[in-house]
């Protein structure tokens, strides 16, 4: 629980640099390979995050997106986070599977802006910071922040920090996850990294309406509405950092994020970082194996991959 609130705060200071940068208009843009890009936004959010939580647990494995600048300054008064009260308040209800862990026993993994052709696009809404706990490789805990939630509609909003546990639920959505689910079937998928084989296994899962959005955050957020029944990407494309915290958060809700032949992923320290055979997740277990089912054959056998997800 301390985990779960140091990291808490640490994605909000995060998204609060996030907006820093793009006011200043200086995105220091790297493109890292095809439709990949890294900016100062994404640099500088992971140093505070992941500095804060490595001073916080020694001991603690944190993995992130970006490669880490060895010369990078230690963290300043101002960057230094306090666990999130609104956690500690529910350490009463930790469930007793994780109330005895120590900080070598977890591992993060940590986004520190999914979505960031959308955020050098000025598709604010798409960026989300993440930040997953994985226990025995499998996602526990975690931290979805919007530092642009409502941007559009409502200014004043300073962003929305959703988190969850495994056994404790999730916290942070208020009346958007009560909304009765859309009529028909609404599949959310990429936005940017489309594919043939992408497209097949969308259409075999017969939606209504298809909604193409940035980052897996985001996507996952939307089942988290009741905006969407299901999130599909089957491509290897994803990576374990983009997953982590959207499944702990799903898992907390009672859904399901596996790949794209219902298998769930793991979070080892040592797992291969891509999710080799894509993503399929569900707020609803039978809208889930519904799709599992769904996929072709031809989608399946090209994404078979190594044995490991």
């Amino acid at each position: 629980m301390r985990l779960l609130a140091c990291s808490a705060s640490a994605a909000v200071r995060a998204g609060a640099y996030v907006r820093e940068v793009m006011r200043s208009g200086e995105l220091g843009i790297v493109i890292k390979g095809h439709n990949d890009l890294q900016t100062q936004a994404d640099r500088g959010a992971q140093r505070l995050i992941t500095a804060n939580l490595r001073a916080a647990f020694p001991g603690l494995t944190v993995i992130g997106e970006e490669e880490e600048d060895p010369a990078a300054a230690p963290l300043g008064p101002d960057e230094i986070v306090e666990p999130l009260d609104e956690v500690l308040q529910q350490c009463h209800r930790c469930p007793e599977k994780v109330q005895n862990v120590r900080p070598e026993d977890l591992t993060v993994w940590v986004d520190p802006l999914d979505g960031t052709s959308e955020f050098a696009d000025n598709l604010l809404d798409n960026v989300t910071v993440l930040i997953g706990v994985a226990l025995e490789g499998q996602a526990v805990a975690g931290v979805v922040y919007q530092p642009y939630y409502r941007y559009l509609t409502d200014p004043s909003q300073a962003g929305r920090l959703v988190w969850g546990l495994d056994g404790l639920g999730i916290f942070g959505m208020g009346s958007d996850s009560r909304r009765p689910l859309p009529t028909g079937r609404v599949v959310v998928t990429t936005r940017s990294h489309d594919s043939d084989t992408v497209t097949a296994a969308v259409t075999a899962c017969g939606p209504t309406q298809t909604l193409r959005v940035g980052g897996c955050g985001h996507k996952v957020l939307l089942l988290l509405e009741r905006r969407a029944h299901v999130y599909i990407f089957a491509s290897a494309g994803c990576k374990k950092w983009d997953t982590c915290a959207p499944e702990a958060l799903l898992r907390a809700a009672g859904g399901r994020l596996t790949d794209i032949f219902g298998r769930q992923l793991r979070y080892d320290p040592g797992v291969e970082r891509p999710n080799n055979r894509g993503v399929l997740a569900a707020m609803r277990v039978e809208d889930h194996q519904r799709c599992v089912e769904a996929i072709p054959e031809d989608v399946r056998q090209k994404l078979q991959g190594p044995k490991q997800s």
